[in-house]
């Protein structure tokens, strides 16, 4: 006989438990949390038979940061444009395919969130089969419905009221947090529902794993070398070398790291003085989930969660993972590495 699973909590039950403890609630935010679910399991049915129908390589254009597109690319983009906003949650939709943002009409419904997402991080590798993701953030518009504008969507991770993203794997994960703790849920593809497999996550204080790619090292400045260096050869006071692991997929990286302990670091480059990751799309909605499992986010100066972005598809240094480890890796950056 087939033993019926502990936890049969799903993810819409979750998300129906934390609304229920704001009194107030609307359920503008539910609702809004549960088409991006619907979203992602019409995404994660596409991406499991890629390899069946004509949906792989490129499209042959470029979106706005000069990448090709490939084509789940494209399909995931749209995927998500038709499933957000359609119950009126949503005043404005950015996403990392879109040159600019989407001013969703708001006549029926409140209009009370923005979303900016990457609708499909790690596309490029989707050939080879390697796990790819989607990420999201979720704001709180500032102005009143009539004068919704680009103030009301260039705002601070620090004012992200949820995020989330999903991996696209072996089996199918959606991690988010809306503040209270980070929770993880797996899609049972038989009755095709997430199911709460990973409760309250909590990252490592500090981990055994860096992940960047060395590839780029020739562009890197002496202090991110010096930093990556000592990480490869053991800080003095830790015990062991840090292992490198590196998939290419910011999610997959990043969601290793968090369960295991770990840092991700995409420094600057002389090509690249500002980054390459956008800040509004994938580095501040990673690093809201990261200090609410307990880790932080560096852009190598401070906080990610302070940078006010100036447009959508602004880019940032991203150093991210295990506090200690992150903070050790700031304070050496900031400092001209006088402290390593």
């Amino acid at each position: 006989m087939t033993q019926v699973p502990g936890n049969l909590q799903t993810i819409e039950s979750h998300m129906l438990e934390l609304q229920s403890l704001h009194p107030g609630a609307s359920g503008d935010f539910t609702g809004l949390l549960n088409d991006i679910t619907f979203a992602a399991k019409i995404i994660g049915r596409e991406v499991t038979k890629a390899g069946l129908v004509d949906i792989l390589g490129a499209t042959g254009e470029e979106n706005v940061q000069g990448e090709v597109v490939q084509k789940l690319d494209d399909y995931a983009n749209k995927v998500f444009m038709n499933c957000l906003g359609r119950r009126g949650q949503v005043c404005i939709l950015g996403s990392e395919e879109m040159a600019e943002p989407v001013f969703t009409p708001v006549s029926q419904g409140s209009g009370r969130y923005i979303v900016v997402f990457d609708p499909l991080d790690g596309s490029s590798n989707i050939d080879a089969n390697v796990s790819v993701g989607t990420i999201f953030g979720i704001w709180r518009r500032r102005s009143d419905r009539t004068h919704v504008g680009m103030d009301d969507l260039l705002q601070p991770g620090r004012n992200l009221v949820a995020a989330g993203y999903i991996v696209y794997g072996s089996s199918t994960m959606f991690v988010y947090t809306a503040g209270k703790g980070v929770h993880g849920f797996t899609l049972d593809p038989s009755i095709g529902e997430f199911l709460l497999s990973h409760e309250n996550i909590t990252t490592p204080f500090h981990g055994q794993v860096y992940s960047v790619n060395e590839a780029y090292e020739q562009g890197w400045d002496d202090k991110i070398r010096t930093v990556v260096d000592t990480l490869k050869m053991g800080r003095p006071g830790r015990e062991g070398r840090m292992s490198g692991r590196y998939i290419g997929s910011l999610v997959a990286d990043f969601h290793r790291n968090l369960l295991y302990g770990g840092t991700y670091l995409y420094p600057p480059t002389k090509d690249k003085p500002r980054g390459k990751l956008r800040l509004m799309c994938e580095a501040a909605p990673l690093a809201f989930i990261a200090e609410n499992a307990g880790g932080y986010a560096s852009d190598g100066a401070g906080p990610i969660l302070d940078i006010t972005p100036d447009t959508l598809h602004a880019r940032v240094p991203l150093y991210i993972g295990s506090r200690e480890d992150v903070l050790w890796i700031e304070k050496n950056l900031s400092s001209g590495g006088h402290n390593l």
